[in-house]
């Protein structure tokens, strides 16, 4: 990383964000916990977790976890039903860095926007158990507007065959999967009712620094050094691009990164960077 480029990107992280033209207070979600052995996962339903961005139709319009306006062509919100809608904007496996670029985009692009798909999850306003909202959604969302999918939902019936479908899907380049209790209500927060199982952790940290790369990254990006939200700091030195060393992302800016398990001290263990996030979610909702 040369002078000019440090100097470019520390000017950056001093100039005032523009704030979204049209963004609101966040839709009030309900929120996922980790899964951990030792639940009867026949009680669950089961689907792949999406790499994609969250999305919340509000039976008018459509917003990101953050609040903030998501607006496509008119074609593509046009006769979708007017309940509200929790799903993931998605394009496919390990397709998240263009869904979020479609999606910020301030000028919708329609022919991007062809690619992409609306997977419903859930149904926020009805309050049936959740057994009665796949159905629900199977009904309401199964025919007629081929971008508006409900995601497959099934069940297993152990460990050893959830743990065997985790398998196919990780290999397939998939995140993990998402289990969601058959009698769980809409609540809004983090519900142990729901849960993610994936092969790895990830989190946020706020980039504060770089150590300079040696050997083939000389004159590059040897490490991020970043700061968890409980002050934590700690380096970040893999999981990066040659082109993501030579333009590193900004100081001030948040990324995700991956680790498995943390150490006695509470440092991320194996922790790699994984991507910026354009699009921070807000605290949890009370």
């Amino acid at each position: 990383m040369n002078m000019r480029t440090l100097c470019l990107l520390l000017l950056l992280c001093v100039l005032p964000s523009p704030s979204p033209a049209s963004s609101a207070a966040p839709p009030r979600l309900m929120l996922a916990t980790d899964y951990a052995a030792g639940i009867d996962v026949s009680e669950y339903w089961v689907s792949e977790k999406l790499d994609g961005v969250r999305g919340s139709w509000d039976g008018r319009r459509l917003r990101t976890r953050s609040g903030l306006a998501i607006n496509p062509p008119a074609w593509f919100t046009a006769n979708w039903p007017g309940v509200p809608i929790d799903g993931e904007l998605w394009m496919g496996r390990g397709r998240f860095e263009a869904v979020s670029a479609i999606v910020r985009a301030p000028v919708a692009d329609d022919q991007a926007w062809r690619r992409v798909r609306f997977m419903a999850f859930d149904l926020p306003a009805d309050g049936r158990r959740f057994e009665a909202r796949v159905m629900r959604m199977r009904s309401l969302l199964g025919n007629g507007v081929a971008w508006l999918r409900p995601i497959a939902q099934f069940r297993v019936h152990d460990a050893a065959a959830l743990d065997a479908r985790l398998k196919v899907v990780v290999a397939a380049g998939g995140e993990g999967l998402m289990l969601h209790h058959r009698d769980a209500r809409y609540r809004v927060g983090r519900s142990e009712d729901l849960l993610k199982y994936k092969p790895h952790d990830d989190a946020e940290a706020r980039v504060v620094g770089y150590t300079a790369g040696q050997g083939k990254y000389a004159g590059m990006l040897g490490a991020l050094v970043v700061v968890r939200g409980d002050g934590l700091r700690f380096r970040l030195g893999s999981g990066f691009t040659d082109a993501q060393r030579a333009q590193p992302p900004p100081i001030g800016s948040w990324v995700t990164y991956r680790y498995n398990g943390l150490t006695a001290n509470g440092v991320p263990r194996f922790a790699r960077f994984l991507r910026i996030r354009h699009l921070r979610p807000p605290a949890d909702p009370r």
